[in-house]
């Protein structure tokens, strides 16, 4: 059994995990039903995992490695799925209850999941489906997960929507109080990405700038002062750097707003505004970073 295993790197890696310390027992005492499902997933080019016995223990193949396991590998392997998977067991586990008490697949489209599978619980969206997998009696002894994991096309196009509205509604004939308004408007409709952000306009004739536009955050909040002399040494944000131009990446307090989230963000992003008919900055917008995403370049 063990031999058919050696064409896939999953597979090398469960040949070294100590089956007779599983519930399993040695693979050369699995039941010839296990031993099919374990050769179709890892044969399989799709994203799997599958989970078997009184304490699902895990398996997967090159696929769901790849895509979805992230540091859980090759740790996962040969683990109860509920250790493997302890983040989102109140998600998942009623789930896998129903296929394994009932015998009818589950169908979920684009479940939003958060795995700590990256060294912090990240926000990720799944389509997939379990299956019950039966014993050679025919009793329900497993289930298969096939599953492609979305988070990428849910995440672009939700930002991508926000981008798109964001111009349609700063277009044309408006003053600068209503491209403001507007602007902060519309990143307010996206706090799973931003779940606070500031507009502070500069005033170069007195040194400071004004909050101009704000949304998930309250007033008088600390993070928010309405007026901040680009001298003071107290500010909450680095003024001088992004009005040269220059993005600034900032730690946050504990208290920042936490926006929809039942944590608060860790790190906000300092952006130039930088108008069409200058290349110098006129302000600056403060958006903060959902911690649940990694920060990129989008």
């Amino acid at each position: 059994m063990e031999r058919s295993w050696s064409s896939s790197e999953v597979g090398r890696d469960l040949g070294a995990v100590d089956w007779a310390a599983t519930p399993l027992g040695p693979p050369e005492t699995w039941s010839q039903s296990l031993k099919t499902a374990v050769r179709i997933l890892l044969s399989s080019r799709f994203s799997m995992w599958m989970a078997w016995g009184p304490e699902l223990t895990f398996f997967c193949n090159d696929s769901y490695r790849r895509d979805t396991l992230g540091k859980k590998y090759p740790w996962a392997l040969g683990r109860p799925a509920t250790e493997v998977w302890s983040e989102i067991w109140a998600d998942i586990g009623p789930r896998i209850d129903t296929v394994m008490t009932t015998g009818e697949a589950t169908w979920d489209e684009s479940l939003q999941l958060f795995l700590e599978r990256s060294g912090f619980l990240e926000e990720s969206y799944h389509t997939f489906s379990y299956s019950p997998l039966a014993d050679d009696d025919g009793h329900v002894e497993g289930m298969l997960c096939v599953v492609s994991e979305v988070t990428d096309q849910v995440i672009s196009t939700r930002r991508m929507t926000t981008l798109r509205d964001l111009a349609a509604r700063t277009s044309g004939h408006l003053t600068e109080s209503e491209v403001v308004a507007a602007a902060v408007e519309q990143i307010g409709t996206d706090p799973l990405s931003v779940p606070f952000a500031l507009v502070y306009l500069l005033d170069p004739a007195v040194g400071e700038v004004r909050l101009a536009g704000a949304t998930g955050i309250d007033d008088g909040h600390s993070l928010a002062p309405p007026v901040i002399s680009l001298d003071d040494p107290t500010s909450p944000w680095p003024l001088h750097e992004p009005l040269a131009g220059r993005t600034m990446l900032v730690d946050l307090p504990q208290d920042a707003p936490a926006g929809p989230w039942d944590q608060p963000p860790i790190q906000a992003v300092v952006v130039p505004l930088v108008g069409a008919a200058s290349s110098d900055a006129y302000g600056v917008l403060v958006a903060g970073l959902s911690r649940f995403r990694p920060l990129d370049e989008t």
